[in-house]
Order: structure tokens, then sequence, then C-alpha cells
């Protein structure tokens, strides 16, 4: 396994792997069935603004949360309580306090005179239950290998057709393999430069905010674990 990137202001990591592409799958939904936070009951006890309660129920269930482990059933509330000025006001997720991974996700906006009260409570769910227990996104894909002979380093044109890709710096180079969606139908006007699969994978995590992307990768593949010993208990 090998590092490619990793961002932690895009929570986000990359890496080159030799995994059967079974377990890439398995590792990949078993991300929703890791515990996450999420607003789940919602009490509204004035609503002025042009939002009906349901559309901001919504709003509120998709705001992403800072994840706790929490006792069985336990739940954590939320209250929002705010007043329209005379110019109006933009209520932001931040006012719901701390646990909010993103301060200025916009819940709605209200005029002067009307007033927002809510009560919200948090539980710990699955993404296979609904999305706003899923903590990010997770993919991956063949590691391709480009061959690029003399006669292939003169394209020049390839590396701006496909900058991500390639680079032209005196002669084509690839710049990054992560990058190449590509295969030899799309270089078939660009002679010396060919694409093959490795049997390799990319794998691709990228966090939502409610854990790190290290995190998911770490806490599915002990959700995987978990249903394989489970799975050995019934067959025995």
């Amino acid at each position: 396994m090998k590092l490619i990137e990793t961002d932690e202001e895009k929570m986000k990591i990359v890496f080159e792997t030799d995994m059967d592409i079974s377990l890439a799958n398995a590792l990949r939904r078993s991300v929703n069935e890791i515990p996450i936070l999420a607003i789940d009951e919602i009490d509204i006890y004035k609503n002025d603004s042009a939002l009906y309660d349901e559309v901001i129920s919504h709003r509120l269930g998709l705001i992403p949360l800072k994840n706790q482990k929490l006792k069985k059933d336990g739940k954590i509330e939320f209250k929002l309580k705010v007043k329209g000025t005379a110019d109006g006001k933009d209520v932001l997720s931040g006012e719901l306090g701390d646990d909010v991974v993103y301060k200025d996700m916009p819940i709605v906006f209200i005029e002067g005179g009307q007033e927002l009260e809510i009560v919200a409570r948090a539980v710990a769910g699955f993404g296979k239950e609904h999305a706003k227990h899923v903590p990010g996104l997770v993919y991956y894909k063949n590691c391709p290998e480009i061959k690029i002979t003399a006669e292939g380093e003169k394209n020049k044109e390839l590396a701006e057709i496909y900058p991500d890709v390639f680079e032209f710096d005196g002669k084509l180079k690839v710049k990054n393999l992560e990058k190449c969606d590509l295969d030899n139908e799309d270089l078939k006007d660009f002679n010396g430069v060919s694409i093959s699969p490795t049997g390799k994978l990319i794998f691709v995590i990228e966090s939502w905010g409610m854990i790190d992307a290290k995190e998911i990768f770490t806490e599915s593949a002990k959700a995987l674990k978990s249903n394989l010993a489970e799975l050995t208990k019934l067959l025995k």
C-alpha cells in the first residue's frame, strides 16, 4: 500500500493498493455501517419563515455534526431560537452550537419580525438506514500504467488537452495517475503513448467532516470484521 495524497484541509486521503477488488468493494459498502451522529427528531415551536416545517427539518438532518459515542438510545439536544432583524437574517448552522462541523451552512432566511424556534435531537445511526449518517465518499478505480516512448514524448498537445494527467517540460511526462480516466481509445491519435491496467487500485476516501478520512477507513474495516465474525458464528 502506498500513500499518494493526504489533504487534511479537504479531509481526503488517496492510496495505491494491491487489494483485491472484492475486498475494496466490501470496505466501501461497510462505510454505511459506521455509527454516525445526525439530527433525527425535531420539534418546531415557531416558524414564520417562507419554508415549510418539512423543508427546514430536512436541512437540519443533513447538517454534518462532530461524531460522538453515545450510550445506547442516547441523544444530544440542540436548541435554536432566532428573530429576524430589520434587514432580514440568514439563519446558519452555527446557531445550533459547537457540535456542528460547518458553521456557515444556510438553514433559512427570515425577515424582520419573523421568528424561528426549534428543539432538535441527534442520534447515532447508519448510512444503510439514511444518507445523513454517511460520513463521506469512498470509491476506487484501477491504477493504470502509462507508457511513453521516445516518439510519444513529443506529444505536447496531450498535456494541453489533459493537464491534470500529463505535463510537458521539453518532453511529455505523466503528472498524476490518480486523475487518469483515459483509455487507449482516447489516445489513438497520439503515437507512442499507451495505457494498460496494472491490477492495482487507487482507493479514495473523502470525509464530510463527522470523522476524518483515516477513521472512515479503520471504522469501515472494523464493521466488516464484525460482520464476518457474526457470519462465522452462524455457520458454526
